[in-house]
């Protein structure tokens, strides 16, 4: 292929690619929210906006939001203000309505962007039929994060295959939508006053009440931690039963969507066991001299 070719090719991409807003919504997020912003930057195709919603933060969230504005003006971070009410879907509602992109793109605060995730949107919502996409994790303050990866997306793959493609599930931490379904379901969205669902699996749900598609990306991912695993076992099972909450709230029966809450179950305690050990290896200083 000629290089005359390629710009041409790389013009038209530019071109015909959607704009890819970035939303995350940010409570007392100052231990991460700078490491999830320098990703967001840091992207081989830029976003058209990296939007911070912050709710009443009570620790230096937004100071520093503001102090990564100034360290990179040339990145379009903005910092909202949802200061009406406490809480995760008001605060997402408020940032995915205004986010100006083609393509809103929700993570959240300790989400870490692997550097083509706005490339590999991109690719996802080439498809026209496509409303909605989501990816893999990788948990990068867990030990063998890659073998973790590869799980994270075998267990996304096995989920599908279980639902008989009737239903995908995005992943608050790592999905994106079009505007138009955001548009169509905003209204309907749960607004779970007693914070009793997983608000990603509603939205997904309500994308399937309108037939419209979600795709799995394998190629879209984004780091996360796993500071879940820090909760004691009492709400760690709250946090778990979300997915029973969310399918009676929406009338779904279908016995094998309740794998994930297999799974998470059965990894609670090796996994914050492993965390736990990860932890105290990686705060130990490097021994000089082989001692």
């Amino acid at each position: 292929m000629s290089p005359e070719k390629s710009a041409e090719d790389a013009l038209h991409d530019a071109v015909q690619s959607p704009a890819v807003s970035i939303v995350i919504p940010a409570f007392n997020e100052e231990s991460v929210i700078r490491q999830c912003l320098i990703a967001a930057v840091y992207q081989s195709v830029p976003a058209h906006e990296i939007i911070v919603v912050d709710n009443m933060s009570k620790d230096r969230t937004a100071d520093i939001v503001r102090q990564m504005q100034m360290e990179y003006p040339e990145s379009p971070i903005i910092l909202l203000s949802q200061d009406w009410i406490q809480g995760l879907i008001p605060t997402r509602n408020f940032g995915l309505d205004q986010a100006t992109g083609d393509i809103l793109g929700r993570i959240d605060a300790d989400s870490v962007l692997e550097p083509d995730w706005v490339e590999q949107v991109q690719k996802a919502f080439r498809d026209k039929a496509v409303h909605a996409a989501t990816g893999p994790v990788v948990y990068y303050d867990m030990p063998m994060r890659r073998f973790g990866l590869k799980a994270d997306d075998k267990m996304r793959q096995l989920m599908l295959k279980l639902a008989k493609h009737q239903y995908h599930f995005l992943f608050g931490s790592n999905m994106a939508l079009r505007r138009s379904a955001w548009e169509l379901i905003r209204t309907e969205a749960c607004r779970d006053e007693k914070d009793e669902m997983h608000e990603d699996i509603d939205l997904s749900l309500h994308l399937a009440e309108h037939e419209l598609r979600i795709q799995y990306w394998p190629q879209m991912v984004s780091g996360m931690s796993a500071r879940r695993l820090e909760d004691s076992p009492r709400d760690y099972r709250y946090y778990v039963t979300r997915f029973d909450r969310t399918y009676k709230a929406h009338n779904v029966k279908k016995m094998a969507l309740k794998a994930p809450m297999v799974v998470f179950f059965s990894v609670y305690f090796p996994a914050k066991l492993l965390r736990a050990i990860h932890t105290v290896n990686t705060a130990q200083p490097a021994r000089r001299g082989g001692q």
